[in-house]
This record gives C-alpha cells, sequence and structure tokens, in this order.
C-alpha cells in the first residue's frame, strides 16, 4: 500500500497517523504539504490528520477544505481511492463536500480528551473488515467540534445504507445518551460517503496501535488497510 499522509498548517497527529500506517504496512507514507497540487503518483490511501489546521479559524476545516491538494485529494476519491480523515480531518472532509454533515461544537461548550468506547456498525468495508459488526472498540477523543449534526433526511440515508462506521457507546456497547460525548445525533462517531472508500471519524484509532499506550484496537483499521 502506498500511502500520502496530508499535512496542513496546525496539524499535529500527522506523526502519529504515519507511524501507525508505517506499522500496519511496512512502509512509510509521503507527507505531502498542503500547497502541493497533487499527491504523489501511485498513492492508494490519503489520510487527513487530526489537529487545529489553520487554527480552527472561521470554521474548523474550513480553510484546509480549500487547499490546493484537497482538489487532488477529490480526484483520488472519486477515482475510487481511500481517503481517510481523523478528527480534524473528518471536519476537513465534511467542509470539501466529501462527506455528509457538518462537525459542530461539543454539546457540552468543553473541549474533550479521554478514551471512548465505540461500537462497529459496518464491518464490511477496507477500513472496517479487521473488526466484526458490533464489536466494541476503545480509542481516545480530542475534540472540541465533534458533534455530528445532519438533517433527518440526510440521517435516514446514512442509517438505510450502513453508511455509519462506528458509533459511541459504553463498554457493554449499549447506545445510548449517557455514552455520547459531545452530542452527536445517533451517537454517530464515524460515516462513509456512498462508495464507502471515504471514511471519517472523530476518535483517533492511530493512537491505540501500541500496548504501551493504552490499547491496540486501532490496529485493525490500519492492517485493514495495509491487506
Amino acid at each position: 500500500m502506498k500511502s500520502a499522509v496530508v499535512l496542513f498548517p496546525g496539524s499535529n497527529r500527522e506523526r502519529d497517523a504515519a507511524r501507525a500506517l508505517e506499522q500496519a504496512s511496512g512502509r512509510a507514507p509521503a507527507i505531502v504539504w498542503h500547497a502541493d497540487p497533487e499527491l504523489p503518483a501511485g498513492t492508494d490511501l490519503v489520510v487527513l490528520p487530526g489537529g487545529f489546521s489553520y487554527g480552527d479559524y472561521l470554521r474548523c476545516g474550513a480553510i484546509a477544505a480549500r487547499s490546493p491538494i484537497m482538489r487532488a485529494v477529490a480526484r483520488h476519491a472519486e477515482r475510487g481511492g481511500l481517503v481517510l480523515g481523523i478528527c480534524n480531518g473528518f471536519q476537513i472532509l465534511c467542509e470539501a463536500g466529501l462527506l455528509p454533515g457538518v462537525l459542530m461544537r461539543n454539546a457540552n461548550r468543553r473541549f474533550l480528551c479521554k478514551m471512548q468506547h465505540l461500537r462497529v456498525e459496518n464491518a464490511g468495508t477496507a477500513f472496517t473488515r479487521g473488526y466484526s459488526e458490533g464489536q466494541v472498540v476503545k480509542f481516545a477523543i480530542a475534540h472540541g467540534e465533534g458533534n455530528f449534526e445532519a438533517g433527518d433526511a440526510t440521517l435516514e440515508v446514512l442509517e438505510g445504507s450502513g453508511q455509519v462506521a462506528f458509533r459511541y457507546c459504553d463498554a457493554s456497547g449499549r447506545v445510548d445518551e449517557a455514552a455520547n460525548p459531545n452530542g452527536s445525533e445517533r451517537n454517530i462517531a464515524g460515516v462513509f460517503n456512498s462508495r464507502f472508500n471515504v471514511l471519517g471519524l472523530m476518535p483517533h484509532p492511530e493512537n491505540l496501535v501500541d500496548p504501551l499506550v493504552g490499547g491496540i484496537d486501532g490496529r485493525p483499521l490500519f492492517a485493514a488497510l495495509a491487506d
């Protein structure tokens, strides 16, 4: 697998993403600057990492979504290439129109930084085939604007077509208000596009690939992509 991690001004998780990708595939990804007009030739997977691109001015991800590299990312997705947006990367994908919905301020108006359980909703994609449907995993979350919102019609399409990737839950897999850290509609933590080659999620699987930092529940995602 040939992968590329896009670096925006204000990104701070690009090295974490690169480490997870190299661990899974044995090949270091290219780090691509946001002002570059093209992705490296032969790129299979593009990762938009977490952070605070452009200091979160205007709206989170709004300026980064208009960076030159995002036109190349859009073309890559149109060709069927894989795109993964994590946290700020999810926000950028929504602002760029590559994913539906929008990420709003957390319902409690506070920045959240903790471990969080998620339930795998669709295990039949290139990103999630290392998990089983209904499996409970534990990732890290660190965001102030992770509240996923979309209109009722959009939510029904996401639900009906299997485009919900992960939901916030408790350790037993229960999905309810108590297990929702940020107020996201229907506890949604991550969504796919209609072709299932673009995934955006707020939690950080790249931070859970080493037992020394609390677990390895993120490994299957990167291993599935590498395979």
